[in-house]
């Protein structure tokens, strides 16, 4: 068995130009020497743009360590897809399992690219191990949702990254599908200022691509379950 484990790394799963918001930084992955730099110019960066907003952020105490508080932000969490790599996945022979492995509600963490305001919400992902394929452990699907939602993002490209990962690692399935269901701070906090709304995406490949597919319709039959009321 042992020698039928496969193992996939970030290099396996990019397919965006490095440096661009939702790609990785030039260099990926950073050493933390690289990061702390990072980290000391976007401070210096960040304390002119408020500069240029007439804030005195120097003198007032609520945002003295704005500028620190928001690069380390970037850095270590809001963007730490882009320059922190996840740890290799190892994918493992489905031994003649034939169903859908569903997880449901991961959590969802990004940030708009054109606005920089925060994606909230979750991802449900299904796939069908084909005949001598190969199934991942679970936390690896919420290991690629983080790694790809943690940078800038477009939902649309961003559901599409996280099922092109899936499907990477799951050599010779049946089938991928991919949903994400969020919230955009872009909307309810600019321009229209709408609470409430939210974006649905998918993205699906073999047998889930067809509505007549009963995997697909199993798999929305499950989403349904617990999905804080919302109905695809």
């Amino acid at each position: 068995m042992a020698e039928n484990k496969r193992r996939k790394n970030h290099k396996d799963l990019e397919v965006v130009q490095p440096g661009f918001a939702n790609g990785v930084a030039p260099g990926f992955p950073l050493k933390q020497s690289e990061k702390d730099k990072m980290i000391d110019q976007a401070e210096e960066a960040y304390g002119k743009f408020l500069d240029a907003l007439k804030c005195d952020w120097r003198n007032d105490p609520n945002s003295m360590e704005t500028p620190r508080r928001v690069a380390k932000a970037y850095v270590n969490d809001l963007w730490a897809g882009r320059y922190t790599a996840m740890s290799p996945i190892t994918s493992f022979p489905s031994d003649g399992y034939d169903g859908i492995v569903i997880e449901r509600n991961i959590p969802l963490t990004s940030m708009c690219s054109h606005h920089h305001q925060t994606i909230k919400g979750v991802v449900h992902i299904g796939y069908i191990a084909g005949d001598g394929g190969q199934v991942i452990g679970l936390s690896k699907l919420n290991r690629i949702v983080e790694l790809f939602g943690r940078r800038g993002a477009i939902q649309e490209q961003l559901t599409s990254a996280i099922h092109n990962a899936v499907d990477k690692v799951t050599e010779g399935n049946k089938g991928v599908i991919v949903t994400v269901v969020a919230t955009h701070n872009c909307v309810s906090c600019r321009g229209v200022k709408h609470d409430g709304a939210s974006m649905v995406t998918t993205k699906a490949s073999g047998v889930f691509r067809h509505n007549t597919n009963l995997a697909r319709k199993e798999f929305f039959d499950s989403i349904k379950i617990n999905n804080g009321g919302h109905q695809i």
